[in-house]
């Protein structure tokens, strides 16, 4: 009885290592979205660079597009900025940005001083619209299909590889 004691809490604890490794292993960009094959939520927002003029998802229908979430205090957006205006030359697709929980002066002197890759950015002030799409870190990046449907959704800044291996063969196949 007393080894009884003893082995009990042991395997529960080995059960409890085996789970944290485990977890430690996961890749936390691999992070399943509940929206993937979903419609986008709807929204309609005032564009970052025109206040009285209005972008939204239905404006982006019979497009394949990109969401990117970005804000002007977000240093991983700094890390992929690159990467995004590269991507934008190529004109494979527009790309809309979300200016999550920002200021619209800071935004805007944002994109003055480092480039702009978005063919609209929508200014979400109190990130209503980033919630409604599941945001809860910036950067995030979404491909939407034709019928506004979002497709892939890659958390963290987006890298060369990312676009080269992932969004661009997934580009390729909505739009072909």
């Amino acid at each position: 009885m007393k080894s009884l004691r003893f082995i009990v809490p042991l395997a529960l604890f080995g059960i409890l290592v085996f789970f944290l490794w485990r977890g430690l292993r996961l890749d936390p960009h691999e992070v399943p979205s509940p929206l993937i094959d979903k419609p986008a939520p709807r929204f309609a927002l005032a564009r970052l660079d025109d206040a009285g003029a209005k972008i939204g998802r239905d404006d982006m229908l019979g497009k394949v597009w990109l969401l990117n979430v970005w804000a002007s205090w977000c240093v991983a957006c700094r890390e992929e900025h690159a990467t995004l205006l590269a991507f934008a030359q190529t004109r494979a697709v527009p790309i809309i940005g979300l200016n999550y929980k920002d200021t619209r002066a800071d935004g805007l002197a944002w994109l003055n001083q480092f480039g702009n890759p978005y063919t609209a950015s929508a200014f979400d002030a109190n990130g209503r619209v980033g919630i409604d799409f599941g945001v809860y870190g910036v950067p995030e990046t979404f491909v939407i299909d034709k019928q506004g449907v979002i497709r892939f959704k890659q958390i963290g800044p987006l890298t060369p590889e990312a676009i080269e291996t992932r969004i661009q063969p997934l580009l390729r196949k909505l739009n072909g």
